[in-house]
């Protein structure tokens, strides 16, 4: 924890914001670089072209790279987590009578993408549930079998904060030429990640979480064997030869290198990309390892100073960025609301209180939590 990064934060000295789960704050330099781009907007004869409808994106597309461990040419640039799981459901045909495997209270957009598909392919979606001391990876592993089609799973369950062992289940998958296509919203910048040793098909996360960023734009990785695919729309910029404006209408049959032909329309995304680049370097220059550390020593403190209170850290496996309580019987059932009350920004996810630090807490804020507890508790 350290007050060196708050200040790279518009936050309020009387705000304790732990709800990065819910929806990260944009550093100031991401607004700022947003703002530039709108102030450029306003002057359209500003917009270089073809320049700034390419150089901005692959900007993105490198960052995005290194917090996925791999290539730039792997990577697509997709609205939201739900535009990159269709279209990695697009490009996958599990044969009828075989599983597609998610996890219970998986959330909604990788869950609905693969109703949909089982019921066009004639295969099933089987939900894999964890008894109390199991942990996800336990669960998933027990399941998976020579029926899987289909592996849909996050690296950390949104709401309980429960971790996966993608590595281990990515390998016990193959053995049965099952797909790994993974939602890494809950994850991606707060936890390493190895798309290397991971391997999977298709994995793709929203900015607006834990990669700082804005609404409206995410990062995809695309495995090299997807990578002659077919994208979930056909827009010009994706194609062959685009960069010459001026030849546009000699319509090309073949796609833009590597995973571009994938990019979402209008990928220039002027008022997005750039706010989205300057978050996800931020994050690069501090290192993923360094956040993953700080932020379990922050969930750890948050943890211990309201343990007195009855609540419960119980979640087998929890993510290190992720505190999921478990509370007392007697707990209001609007101990959230109450707790912004105070100044403390948290969220309820059924029965569990969900707290989500980052860099810009410290012990101030771990102190002020513990003090709202205490009073909305007792």
């Amino acid at each position: 924890m350290s007050e060196d990064f708050r200040a790279l934060f518009d936050l309020p000295r009387e705000v304790t914001y732990l709800n990065c789960a819910y929806m990260g704050p944009l550093p100031v330099a991401s607004v700022e670089a947003g703002m530039a781009s709108y102030r450029q907007k306003a002057q359209p004869w500003n917009v270089k072209a073809p320049g700034d409808f390419f150089t901005g994106p692959d900007a993105l597309r490198a960052e995005a790279a290194k917090l996925f461990g791999g290539s730039a040419e792997n990577i697509a640039l997709v609205p939201a987590a739900s535009y990159g799981l269709a279209t990695a459901a697009r490009n996958l045909s599990p044969e009828a009578g075989s599983e597609i495997l998610v996890l219970k209270d998986q959330f909604p957009s990788n869950v609905y993408t693969w109703r949909v598909l089982a019921e066009r392919t004639g295969a099933t979606v089987r939900t894999v549930s964890r008894s109390t001391n199991q942990s996800w990876t336990e669960a998933v592993m027990a399941a998976l079998g020579p029926r899987t089609s289909v592996l849909a799973l996050p690296q950390v369950h949104w709401a309980d904060g429960g971790s996966l062992d993608l590595e281990a289940i990515a390998a016990e998958g193959r053995k049965h030429g099952a797909a790994l296509v993974l939602d890494l919203t809950q994850s991606l910048g707060a936890k390493p990640f190895d798309a290397k040793a991971v391997d999977p098909d298709f994995a793709v996360a929203a900015c607006y979480k834990w990669l700082l960023g804005p609404y409206t734009i995410g990062v995809m990785h695309i495995a090299d064997r997807h990578l002659d695919g077919v994208p979930l729309e056909e827009n010009w910029i994706a194609r062959q030869g685009s960069e010459d404006f001026a030849r546009l209408v000699d319509y090309a049959d073949g796609y833009a290198p590597g995973a571009r032909r994938f990019d979402m329309g209008e990928r220039s995304g002027f008022q997005l990309v750039p706010a989205a680049t300057e978050s996800v370097r931020l994050l690069n220059s501090v290192g993923v390892g360094r956040i993953a550390d700080t932020l379990r020593e922050t969930t750890s403190a948050l943890a211990e100073t309201i343990r007195p209170l009855g609540v419960k850290d119980d979640v087998p496996d929890r993510a290190g960025h992720y505190l999921c309580l478990s509370l007392p019987a007697e707990a209001p059932a609007d101990l959230a609301a109450r707790l912004a009350v105070s100044g403390v920004h948290v969220s309820q996810r059924g029965d569990r209180l969900r707290v989500t630090p980052h860099l810009y807490n410290d012990e101030d804020d771990v102190q002020r939590f513990a003090n709202a507890m205490k009073a909305a508790l007792q």
